[in-house]
């Protein structure tokens, strides 16, 4: 096993990216279905409970029950892209996309790369509550789990 490394990313991005040992297809079908993402969540927010299909296309919404600081919420996103195989991303309320990117390593592996992208939030907001920085360490943790699940099967 090996930690995520950091990921190239713009100045309001946050990617980390890790190696796990499943084709593809097989980590795109498992984020491409919301009622699975409590299983690789690092960030201790993601809960079960989700409304919405169990396979994403662009365009399609999703509601997750979350909760924060002992605090429960839900909040609705939104596909913004999908490409089978090779990315999925979604947009929350806030302005803020999550993108997961799936690229072969050519032996039946996937390099996958988290990004927590506030390009479309408001900055200053972003910084007061420290999203970046919470959310490196969410992402790492994440993309630990993700690698755990694949190499427990």
């Amino acid at each position: 096993m090996t930690s995520p490394t950091p990921a190239p990313a713009g100045p309001t991005c946050v990617a980390r990216q890790i190696v796990v040992d499943a084709a593809p297809t097989e980590v795109f079908a498992l984020l491409a279905n919301p009622h699975r993402h409590h299983e690789v969540d690092g960030s201790g927010t993601v809960k079960q409970d989700v409304i919405g299909p169990r396979r994403l296309a662009e365009g399609d919404r999703f509601r997750v029950s979350m909760r924060m600081l002992g605090i429960p919420y839900a909040i609705t996103s939104t596909v913004t892209r999908l490409e089978d195989d090779r990315a999925i991303e979604w947009r929350h309320p806030g302005g803020h996309r999550w993108r997961w990117e799936f690229e072969p390593t050519g032996d039946g592996r996937t390099r996958v790369t988290e990004t927590f992208d506030h390009t479309d939030s408001p900055s200053w907001l972003m910084r007061l509550i420290k999203a970046p920085e919470r959310n490196a360490e969410g992402i790492e943790k994440s993309l630990a789990r993700l690698q755990r699940l694949f190499a427990d099967r």
